[in-house]
This record gives structure tokens, C-alpha cells and sequence, in this order.
């Protein structure tokens, strides 16, 4: 079961990081060329990160949400 958990979260990864440059660089051709971005859901522009999230080992989860915690906790620093 181990190895199985293994391949999927490799798979994850993959697909995520392909989905990172496909959806970003049409999303980004869209905006350059000027037409309206508009009609993009914004999960469109999320769900591939949520793959690579998934992809990643429990501790580089763990890493990733303390990351996100630090980075966007609004406490105010002490000298």
C-alpha cells in the first residue's frame, strides 16, 4: 500500500506542476493579448497547486502550513 501511496503522490506532482504551467500560461497569453480573463473561475487558477500540496510528503505539508501561517499572521512584531 505503501508503494502504491508512493506513485500517486508523484502522479500529484506532476500533474500539478503541468497544470502550474498550462493554466498559467494560457492565463497569461489571455492577459498579454488583451482579452478578458473574466470568465476564469478562480479554483481554475488554485487547483493545480492543491495537486502539488498533495504531492508533496507529510512533513513538507507540515512545512508548507507553517509557511502559510507566518506569512499571513498579522501579529505585530516587538523590538
Amino acid at each position: 500500500m505503501a508503494k502504491l501511496e508512493q506513485i500517486l503522490k508523484k502522479i500529484m506532482l506532476i500533474v500539478g506542476i503541468l497544470g502550474v504551467l498550462i493554466i498559467y500560461s494560457g492565463f497569461l497569453y489571455l492577459f498579454f493579448s488583451g482579452r478578458s480573463t473574466a470568465t476564469l473561475p478562480w479554483f481554475l487558477l488554485i487547483s493545480p497547486w492543491i495537486c502539488i500540496y498533495f504531492g508533496l510528503t507529510q512533513a513538507q505539508q507540515i512545512a508548507v502550513i507553517y509557511w502559510f501561517v507566518n506569512k499571513f499572521s498579522f501579529k505585530k512584531k516587538t523590538k
